[in-house]
């Protein structure tokens, strides 16, 4: 086989179409960044990336090493993503808040430190993954939190007015909740008012 990057990482990708388990297997383990990235999306697709591989891309040197892990990690809802929630580089954290989303957890930890990213982070993906992770896992201490979303930047806002359907008709927040949807309602960008108008005629409210 060609020893170049482009020529192992395509034949990975065939592996995981082909179903060439050593093949992707060996390839975790290259040299080469995106050919690692490419056997961890093989392995998946085979139905072979375990916890303990996920675990080990996690903590790689390379960005798009750690960022796929994490994107494949939303479907892997045993794996412990509180790490990468603290990661160096805010593309990491973007996607692991977002997998931490798709996992649910209403752990401790967890919806502390999504909390913390969404009123803290630096970078506005970072706080809006944040705040529609915290809307997904329906953690009533959150709700303050993802109120304040709905005055951060567009992006932002929008998915804090969609992250608050969960808590709507709550009885000991509901009205807090309903008025941060009236004020979206009026907001000056068109797609914040139309994602409080969608949440209106979703919910029948």
């Amino acid at each position: 086989m060609n020893d170049s990057v482009s020529d192992r990482r395509r034949a990975v990708v065939i592996a995981g179409h082909s179903g060439d388990l050593d093949h992707a297997q060996q390839a975790v383990s290259d040299a080469e960044p995106t050919v690692r990235e490419a056997a961890l999306g093989a392995l998946e697709r085979l139905g072979a990336l375990d916890d303990a591989t996920l675990i080990v891309a996690l903590a790689d040197d390379q960005v798009s090493v750690r960022r796929r892990a994490a994107e494949l990690a939303a479907m892997h809802p045993t794996i412990d993503l509180i790490d990468a929630l603290s990661d160096d580089d805010p593309r990491v954290v973007e996607v692991a808040a977002w997998a931490c989303g798709e996992h649910e957890s209403d752990r401790d930890a967890i919806v502390d430190r999504l909390i913390s990213l969404a009123t803290t982070a630096e970078e506005p993906l970072v706080r809006e993954s944040a705040v529609a992770a915290l809307g997904a896992i329906g953690a009533v201490r959150a709700v303050d939190t993802i109120i304040a979303g709905t005055t951060d930047k567009p992006a932002v806002r929008r998915r804090a007015v969609l992250a608050l359907a969960p808590f709507l008709g709550a009885d000991d927040i509901g009205r807090s909740v309903e008025e941060a949807i009236n004020r979206a309602l009026k907001d000056r960008d068109w797609q914040v008012r139309q994602a409080a108008e969608d949440l209106r005629r979703i919910t029948g409210s």
